[in-house]
């Protein structure tokens, strides 16, 4: 409902406005409502159906996103009744959706792994042994950009999510050598583990260095426009520097005991085998 142009202009040309009632009778609508002035919105601003208000928040330097929409968030719901509804949109919404779909990459990565080289060595234990070099590398690139004081940026969970890849092949070059030495040789699992470690230590070391060199010139910020990329070289380093020295420690120890829970499982399948009771033989046919 609009007035004509020539009545918007007083308020009192409201009181000339009539409303049919039930009955068909004219009732003035100044005798249904209070009309009064005031100050109000050019425009209603909606999101889809619902009137909405849009607050906009820049970043102070040397404050991450991440902590901004925390600290929004937590402002917001001290605040807000329970009948507002709040959401993010533009850098801050992108930022939330990217967290959340890299973090369900990194497990789909981590889980195609897994049963890639279950399918590979035959056996559910020692995918587990060459994977655990994986949670050092992790530690390893959040506390060199914790060091650095470096976000963690979509760059430098690209940069963690590259070195799944990047650290399990110390664990395939010692594990992969290992067994055949069990195998073929007859060895334990100490020795063959031992012996993989001290001839596969150059092989490692040299891949290790030349996946170093390679991402050295990105972590040190070389070249134009390299700031965005430069967290995701900082990860890579860290990860690969920290895990080079703990996995050549800690993964001939998860060996050998993986490995002795592996015969200790294949003992007790061997004994519930045995201890089985045999289906009784079929009685011959009595002769004519």
């Amino acid at each position: 409902m609009e007035l004509l142009p020539q009545y918007q202009q007083d308020l009192s040309a409201l009181s000339l406005l009539y409303i049919r009632s039930r009955n068909g009778t004219l009732v003035p609508l100044a005798s249904l409502a209070t009309l009064a002035s005031s100050v109000g919105p050019l425009t209603v601003s909606h999101s889809g159906q619902l009137p909405s208000v849009t607050i906009s928040f820049d970043l102070r330097e040397g404050v991450a996103i991440g902590t901004a929409v925390a600290q929004v968030q937590r402002i917001a719901r001290q605040t807000l009744p329970s009948s507002i509804t709040t959401s993010f949109s533009g850098t801050a919404q992108a930022f939330q959706s990217s967290q959340a779909g890299l973090l369900v990459l990194l497990i789909l990565a981590v889980f195609v792994i897994y049963m890639v080289l279950g399918i590979l060595y035959e056996s559910f234990i020692h995918p587990l042994t060459i994977l655990s070099a994986l949670p050092f590398a992790g530690f390893g690139a959040l506390l060199t950009l914790l060091i650095f004081r470096v976000d963690l940026s979509v760059y430098a969970f690209v940069g963690v999510i590259m070195l799944v890849g990047l650290v399990k092949k110390n664990g395939i070059m010692m594990i992969d050598f290992a067994l055949e030495a069990q195998r073929n040789e007859g060895k334990s699992a100490r020795e063959a583990i031992l012996q993989a470690c001290s001839i596969r230590f150059r092989p490692i070391m040299m891949t290790t260095m030349a996946a170093l060199m390679g991402t050295l010139p990105i972590a040190l910020g070389v070249g134009v426009g390299s700031e965005s990329r430069r967290p995701l070289g900082i990860a890579v380093v860290g990860g690969l520097a920290f895990s080079q020295f703990i996995t050549l420690y800690v993964t001939p120890v998860i060996y050998t005991y993986l490995d002795e829970l592996q015969r200790l499982l294949g003992k007790v399948s061997v004994v519930r085998a045995a201890t089985g009771v045999a289906p009784p033989a079929p009685e011959a046919a009595p002769a004519d």
